[in-house]
C-alpha cells in the first residue's frame, strides 16, 4: 500500500487549464526548479512563493483541461504540491500526472468540504480524504496499474525497476 499523504490546502477553482498551471511563455525552461517556481503562474502570479512546504491543492471540477503538455504535471511536482484533490480532472492531464508519479484524487464535494489552510490526510487503504482529523470523504480508488505506477514515483522509475529486476539494465 502506498504510503498517506498529509499536509495544508491550497484551494484553487474550477476549470484550471493547463496554461495556467504553467504557462507557455515558459516551456522553452527545461530544469524541473525552475518550471514549478513558475506553478499556477496563471491562478496567481506569486502561488508558487507562497505554496506551503507538503502542499496539496484542491480544486473543484476539469483541472487540468486544455493541451496536454507534461509540464503542467511537472510543474506541480517541482514546485512541492504532493498531491492534487479535485472533484474531476482531463483525462490527458490525469494520465500525465500519474505516469509522472503525482496522486490526483477524484472526490466529489471536496471543494465545498475545504477551505485554504485546512490540514488534508490522504489515506490509500481505505480510499479516504480526511479534513482536519475530523470529516471523511471517499475518493475513488485508482486501478491496479495507476497504484503501482504511484507506488514506484512513476511509469519510468517502474520501467527501470522491472527491467533492472530481469537483468537488462
Amino acid at each position: 500500500m502506498m504510503e498517506n499523504i498529509s499536509g495544508k490546502v491550497v484551494r484553487v477553482g474550477k476549470n484550471i487549464d493547463t496554461d495556467q498551471i504553467f504557462p507557455g511563455k515558459y516551456l522553452a525552461l527545461t530544469d524541473p526548479k525552475e518550471i514549478g517556481k513558475h506553478c499556477l503562474e496563471g491562478v496567481n502570479e506569486n502561488f508558487s512563493e507562497n505554496f506551503p512546504e507538503n502542499g496539496i491543492v484542491v480544486a473543484s471540477t476539469n483541472f487540468g483541461c486544455g493541451s496536454s503538455r507534461e509540464h503542467a504535471p511537472i510543474a506541480l511536482i517541482n514546485m512541492g504540491a504532493k498531491a492534487v484533490v479535485a472533484e474531476s480532472f482531463a483525462r490527458i492531464f490525469y494520465r500525465n500526472s500519474i505516469n509522472l508519479g503525482l496522486p490526483l484524487i477524484i472526490c466529489k464535494g471536496i471543494s465545498e468540504d475545504v477551505k485554504d489552510g485546512d490540514t488534508l490526510e490522504i489515506n490509500f487503504e481505505k480510499n479516504k480524504v480526511i479534513v482536519n482529523s475530523k470529516l471523511e470523504l471517499d475518493f475513488e480508488p485508482f486501478n491496479e496499474q495507476s497504484m503501482k505506477i504511484l507506488k514506484s514515483g512513476g511509469i519510468k522509475k517502474l520501467m527501470r525497476d522491472r527491467l533492472s529486476k530481469e537483468g537488462e539494465l
